[in-house]
């Protein structure tokens, strides 16, 4: 890799956009929040397949926890209607800090494998839960390295 960028903020502001590939919902299994699993041809020169799997499949498992419902998620409802919902101004729910825990992965993920690779993933509450935004940046200091764009500049990969 001759080209390594070392924190999310040189990526943002070194690089430049190349393209962005979409990882869209999976609602092979019902509407609950899971995102497809299979590997983009896009990112083929830019990280392993594993290494993205394994993202997408941890992400998977953070929402399938969130949206169970248990005990303490049915105390919080009791809460919240003993207390005309009011309750949620001094509380965080479950799902907030599940959803939090996502974002600090997402967050650590960036910083240690796709912001190295030129690539970053935007986490999916800020695109409402609908995709996986990854934004695929080019490599403007090398020539010939694995991080060259050329097979991955031909525009929006939408699935």
């Amino acid at each position: 890799m001759a080209t390594e960028f070392h924190n999310l903020q040189e990526l943002r502001h070194t690089a430049s956009l190349a393209t962005k590939v979409f990882i869209q919902r999976d609602y092979s299994q019902g509407t609950i929040c899971r995102f497809q699993t299979k590997f983009p041809s896009e990112l083929d020169s830019r990280i392993e397949r594993n290494l993205f799997e394994d993202t997408i499949k941890t992400l998977n498992t953070y929402y399938v926890e969130a949206e169970k419902i248990g005990g303490q998620s049915y105390m919080e409802g009791c809460l919240a209607c003993a207390t005309a919902y009011t309750i949620f101004l001094c509380m965080e729910t479950r799902y907030e800090k599940v959803l939090k825990k996502i974002s600090a992965y997402i967050q650590e993920q960036n910083e240690k494998v796709y912001a190295p690779r030129g690539l970053l993933l935007t986490d999916p509450i800020e695109r409402g839960m609908r995709v996986i935004e990854v934004s695929v940046f080019e490599d403007r200091g090398s020539s010939g390295s694995s991080l060259s764009s050329s097979g991955s500049s031909g525009g929006s990969a939408q699935r």
